[in-house]
């Protein structure tokens, strides 16, 4: 009853501790607030990403390319191979393709052959063939596409089929993995980004290295057919095909000549801008900038084509300047001046007729050997109809030709069922690898500012120089806890309830807003986040500059319980946590320990990937890339060697968890306890 007579009246409550056995009861009178006051101005100042554009702007600096022809030798095979790494590109140029044509489509000078081939073992990718009448041996490109709706159909891609066909080129246009013919359900159109690709990297691939797997089997394929020269392989895209262009072209030296359209830049310029999963390399900018993946590309062609109006920052010529200036030195050791060349039009963001000119006339001098690589007429074509290119008919793909849910679901599960090596030390250090932690900052200075509401507002200056905006409520007479208060979307989103309960029990609580939280939000990133899931932007900061969202919070939650236990000696700390700040609430108790209890709502009792429709129930800052490959939120839970309640369990996907599915979850869970020899305890409910 007490409860809800504080909803009327919050000012006078009674507290019975029991202490050796006996009861004491005592009155005292606190304030129970109905809201949570702020800690910063209210008019803020964007910390967040101010101090991720400065670590960009430090790594584009340390990133500069050797200029002697020995160092810059050494440094581009490096980069080639951390590439490879950490794309998770998978090369196996002796596997099948099982190459096959469903259908065709004749028209006047070349044929598109509707076609599927294996991309991975037991992937197969869906894609057009475009080949011109006559005998060859052609010279042949392969055409990827950016975030045009329905892949290899539409129109802007399409042309390229056309247009090259008629030229006398065989294209090659591949369904990139979540686009075209290979989304979750056949014929229904969905963005294959956000945190649908952002899933591959919890079973330790990447989006960008799947496509660049899908794109060298294309290589694969064109070098196969009689009618295509094997040594004259060009490669071409606008957008994100542009960049896909690009890593093709870098990592596989059959590509004798690429045209990135709309899409190089800088790396430095990706961080608090507006790009996809698809064009994320996980610590990308910690070993090179863009200009060391266009520096593999030396001394083959290279021609980058932008646009003078594009919307992006990203793509603006200022920032493809850069890293055409930067890369030059490396065409000129090859003594491949004339190889490099980039040209500006004056248009938006897209693949235009006049770039497709600019485009056959440069490969015709490039791969075909004629002509003086000027621009040429482009020959009238006729679109075709979406369903005359597609591979299957509506609803009707054949199994092996999956999207990426069903690709993520398939291989967490086999995950899942790996063993685990029963080494805690071990485990522990292998999570802290995965989530890029390094060492744990120190509270440099606590400043404290005037109570509002009961509550001490504090400012926590932390030693890697971060501003930290707390609340604290300390603990009432003969009580030793305090409970450390998350919620991801920042404290305003913390119910009265979850406090007031807290502060009825006499105990001291503090509340934090987490990186990227609340009062140090980013207003940048929720502006390039619209339309979007949050985190969209400041995940994949994080990820190309070598770190975790993840991370990052537990740094966060390391500070609070250091400046909790600065306040109170012999104090215990415990975790009040929902949604994904849960599993950084675990992950923190795994590492350093001395956790009391953690009470967890909303959090996933599982990182296999379940369902497509409700993915964004959790945002991209849940992601930590391999995490499966190490084990799960099971293993995790029994690592934290506390006590742990789980309440309203969710799958990864946010849906509520059956009693079956809970009743396997606790028999893990016991197994780990076993296996590890762990204090922990577990309620899943």
């Amino acid at each position: 009853m007490i409860p809800s007579l504080l909803k009327i009246k919050r000012t006078f409550i009674i507290l019975v501790l029991f202490l050796s056995g006996s009861v004491h009861a005592f009155c005292c009178f606190i304030t129970v607030p109905d809201s949570l006051p702020g800690v910063f101005n209210a008019e803020k100042v964007d910390l967040t990403e101010k101090a991720l554009r400065y670590k960009a702007s430090v790594q584009y600096q340390k990133c500069m390319l050797p200029q002697t022809p020995d160092e810059l030798k050494a440094y581009l095979k490096k980069v080639r191979e951390k590439v490879i790494l950490k794309s998770g590109v998978v090369i196996t140029p002796d596997l099948p393709l099982h190459y096959q044509e469903t259908g065709s489509r004749q028209l006047s000078g070349y044929t598109i052959k509707n076609v599927t081939f294996q991309a991975r073992e037991g992937i197969y990718t869906t894609a057009n063939l475009y080949v011109p009448d006559g005998k060859g041996k052609f010279p042949a490109v392969i055409a990827m596409h950016g975030h045009w709706a329905d892949g290899k159909t539409n129109p802007v891609v399409q042309a390229l089929g056309h247009t090259l066909a008629l030229n006398g080129y065989v294209c090659l246009v591949v369904d990139a993995w979540g686009a075209g013919e290979r989304t979750t359900e056949h014929g229904v159109q969905e963005y294959h980004g956000a945190n649908l690709g952002a899933s591959l990297l919890n079973i330790g691939e990447t989006l960008l290295g799947a496509q660049l797997s899908d794109n060298i089997r294309g290589v694969d394929l064109l070098t196969s057919l009689p009618y295509v020269n094997p040594e004259k392989i060009g490669a071409t895209g606008a957008s994100g095909g542009g960049n896909q262009t690009m890593w093709l072209a870098a990592i596989d030296q059959r590509i004798k000549a690429a045209m990135p359209v709309v899409s190089v830049g800088t790396f430095e310029s990706y961080i608090m801008r507006s790009n996809c999963v698809c064009e994320l390399l996980p610590e990308g900018l910690t070993f090179t900038e863009e200009a060391g993946i266009l520096g593999l590309i030396a001394p083959r062609a290279l021609k980058i084509c932008n646009a003078l109006h594009d919307s992006n920052p990203t793509f603006m010529p200022a920032e493809m300047l850069r890293s055409y200036e930067n890369v030059k030195p490396v065409f000129a050791l090859h003594n491949a001046y004339d190889k490099l060349s980039y040209q500006l039009f004056n248009t938006g963001h897209g693949y235009w007729p006049d770039m497709r000119e600019t485009m056959v006339g440069w490969f015709d001098l490039e791969l075909a050997g004629k002509g003086s690589g000027m621009p040429k007429k482009e020959i009238p074509f006729d679109l075709q109809p979406d369903w005359s290119l597609m591979v299957y008919p509506k609803g009707q793909r054949v199994k092996n030709v999956m999207g990426i849910a069903e690709h993520c679901r398939n291989t967490g599960a086999v995950l899942k069922s790996a063993t685990v090596e029963a080494n805690a030390d071990k485990k522990r250090s292998e999570l802290r690898q995965l989530i890029k932690l390094g060492e744990l900052p120190d509270v440099k200075e606590a400043n404290t500012i005037e109570t509002v509401k009961g509550w001490e507002r504090v400012v926590l200056e932390t030693s890697d120089n971060r501003l930290i905006p707390v609340l604290y409520h300390a603990p009432g007479k003969g009580v030793s806890e305090v409970s450390v208060v998350l919620n991801p979307k920042g404290k305003e989103l913390i119910t009265a309830d979850t406090y007031e309960n807290l502060l009825l029990a006499g105990k001291g609580v503090l509340v934090l807003d987490l990186w990227g939280t609340g009062e140090v939000a980013s207003q940048s990133a929720a502006t390039f986040d619209k339309g979007l899931v949050a985190f969209h932007t400041l995940s994949r900061a994080s990820l190309w500059l070598g770190s975790t969202v993840m991370a990052e919070w537990v740094k966060d939650l390391a500070i609070a319980v250091k400046y909790v236990r600065s306040q109170n000696k012999g104090i215990v700390v415990s975790v009040v946590a929902e949604k994904e700040a849960g599993v950084a609430a675990l992950i923190y108790a795994s590492l350093e320990g001395k956790i009391e209890r953690i009470d967890l709502k909303a959090t996933p009792v599982s990182y296999v990937f379940d369902q497509r429709e409700t993915i964004d129930y959790y945002s991209m800052a849940i992601h930590i890339p391999g995490f499966l490959k190490w084990g799960d939120v099971s293993l995790l839970t029994a690592l934290s060697n506390t006590k742990v309640s789980f309440s309203d369990s969710r799958s990864m996907s946010g849906r509520k968890t059956s009693e079956k599915e809970l009743l396997q979850y606790r028999q893990e869970y016991s197994g780990y306890i076993k296996d590890f020899k762990s204090n922990a305890y577990a309620d899943f409910r």
